[in-house]
């Protein structure tokens, strides 16, 4: 495993992908001005990669890191299952390209009908990639692995667009022993964001000191 605990892709599309978030505004860097996270965490910067599904050239790279992945490192894949919402087009086109049947977790089960949690066929024996499109504390693509484990199905990754690297993502994957897989790496992206002038070289020790300790950002000095 990487020092972060959480694995690259074998075709490296990091750093076109980082200039492509960068520029339709998929990432949005604010050390200054933090945003605030449905969590409560403040956060110096914003990541909405849904915004990747209006731009086939972004979208292209991130189809291409994705399949090298599940091609090298998960042998015998049966599903392809998107962590609701932002992971279920991804986890579709991936699948489509890739001719294997697709399906997606909901963050909580279903209230009427059928009350499914996990949606598309599943059985006993099967193996599956779960696909988020960003990785933060990982809750909900292991919530996601969890459920299709519930099923039968063996999980054999968790496979993400971008990931914050933070401690507790690379905590989840070593407990539950499904590694994480990230087509951008955190560093990677703000080295990117320095070089085109998206952020100025001094702020980066707060985009540093956020990564570290998320949940105390904004609510005492930077260590």
């Amino acid at each position: 495993m990487e020092q972060h605990g959480l694995l690259s892709s074998p075709l490296d599309v990091s750093r076109p992908l980082a200039a492509g978030l960068l520029q339709i505004r998929a990432v949005l860097l604010r050390p200054q001005q933090p945003f605030t996270w449905s969590s409560g965490w403040k956060s110096p910067m914003y990541c909405d990669n849904r915004l990747i599904l209006s731009y086939p050239v972004v979208r292209e790279w991130v189809l291409r890191g994705m399949r090298s992945v599940v091609e090298t490192y998960c042998p015998g894949v049966d599903l392809i299952a998107g962590a609701a919402t932002g992971g279920i087009a991804h986890a579709a086109m991936l699948a489509d390209r890739l001719g294997l049947a697709s399906g997606y977790v909901r963050s909580s089960t279903k209230s009427h009908g059928t009350q499914r949690l996990v949606e598309g066929r599943t059985a006993p024996g099967m193996r599956a990639v779960v696909i988020e499109d960003t990785l933060s504390t990982g809750r909900s693509a292991y919530d996601a692995a969890a459920a299709l484990q519930a099923e039968g199905v063996d999980v054999l990754a968790v496979l993400t667009i971008f990931s914050y690297d933070f401690a507790v993502a690379r905590q989840r994957a070593l407990d539950t022993g499904i590694p994480a897989y990230r087509l951008l790496a955190f560093d990677t992206l703000v080295e990117v964001a320095v070089e085109q002038g998206y952020v100025r070289p001094e702020e980066v020790e707060l985009l540093l000191a956020w990564r570290r300790q998320p949940e105390r950002y904004g609510t005492e000095p930077a260590s």
